[in-house]
């Protein structure tokens, strides 16, 4: 026998992984994960149950998934790209660019699995501190692009805090960034936008040849449990993600729930109108309560809890409200079912009367 073992990538022996939203138990609300409370379209069911042919590899390209989503966005099929989650397409995109040397630009605080595709990618994370708003300081981010700079990540909304990048900023931002740097505009949440302000990114891909824009069927779609993504660019720079993907990663059921969800999309719309309004209510609320909640454009809201971040999930927790917390600086509530509503609105104010968790 032998002490010796496997060589791990330094970084990578001490990388964290990545740790999904807490379960809840039966009795509690899973308010952790930005998920959608609602249950999958009608039709959407049925559809994945007539993929029974398990002994078959999927469609390697997800070929129909991309003509449908082609045609709505007025590309190429080679200009869409269908991978496990918009997740998945980031590792992609950072290896696909980016290595040893290299650098990818990023706010943060943001989607907490951006510093892992860029230490897995074998690249250096450079984090640009958010505005005090909660949202992303793009001139500063601007400031931070060097000749090191391969890649640059916007998040809007982004996860966690909730704000998003406006038009106007992210063409500004956009005509600062030399166009040998790929901007990856994440809009994983673009559903759930009311901001007429906001940017889009879709609109935007002919005017910079230098930008990639991340949809998902996770959030407002409710496919989380299926993980299918998409990512809309330029087709050299998707060709290069394709080299780079896990081949046959997205099953046929993935691709069949996404085909049927489009063909409902009416009535998906109506259920995301209502999360969002829902939303709005409960910021006002926690708003009046004296919370200072930054604008929230996602499926979920942002408590600053600062140091009191434990002490107020383990609040929650005790009331049933599962929680995501981010210690020591806040705690992100996913928009679940109205039932949760009420108990999530008591419990925020128990804090703010009684544990003074503000900053």
């Amino acid at each position: 026998m032998t002490d010796e073992r496997v060589h791990i990538r330094p970084e990578i022996a001490v990388l964290p992984a990545y740790k999904q939203g807490r379960q809840a138990a039966a009795s509690a609300f899973k308010l952790s994960s930005n998920e959608n409370p609602f249950p999958p379209l009608p039709g959407v069911v049925e559809a994945v149950q007539a993929q029974t042919a398990f002994n078959r590899y999927p469609d390697a390209t997800a070929l129909a998934v991309r003509a449908v989503l082609a045609n709505r966005f007025g590309t190429t099929v080679d200009e869409v790209h269908v991978a496990p989650g918009s997740v998945a397409i980031l590792h992609e995109l950072a290896k696909a660019t980016s290595g040893p040397g290299d650098e990818i630009v990023y706010a943060w605080r943001s989607f907490e699995a951006y510093p892992g595709v860029v230490t897995v990618a074998g690249a250096t994370s450079v984090q640009v501190p958010n505005r005090a708003d909660g949202g992303h300081d793009l001139d500063a981010m601007a400031a931070a692009v060097t000749e090191r700079t391969r890649m640059v990540i916007v998040c809007t909304p982004n996860n966690p805090t909730g704000p998003t990048v406006t038009g106007p900023e992210f063409e500004a931002f956009m005509d600062r960034v030399p166009p040998s740097v790929l901007v990856v505009l994440d809009e994983a949440y673009a559903e759930f936008v009311t901001d007429p302000t906001a940017v889009r990114g879709a609109p935007l891909l002919e005017r910079y040849p230098n930008l990639v824009v991340l949809r998902t069927f996770s959030k407002a779609y409710g496919l989380a449990g299926l993980r299918v993504g998409y990512a809309l660019g330029p087709a050299y720079v998707l060709d290069a993600v394709r080299a780079c993907a896990i081949p046959l990663s997205v099953t046929a059921q993935g691709q069949a729930a996404a085909l049927a969800s489009l063909e409902r999309e009416d009535e998906l719309l109506e259920r995301v109108a209502e999360l969002a309004q829902r939303r709005d209510r409960i910021v006002a609320s926690l708003r009046s309560q004296g919370w200072d909640v930054p604008d929230a454009q996602g499926n979920f809201v942002w408590l600053p809890t600062g140091e009191g971040t434990a002490v107020a999930a383990e609040a929650f927790e005790r009331a049933g409200i599962i929680v995501r917390a981010f210690a020591p600086e806040g705690i992100r509530i996913s928009i679940g079912e109205h039932e949760a509503v009420e108990t999530l609105l008591e419990t925020a104010r128990s804090l703010v009367e009684d544990l003074q968790v503000l900053p």
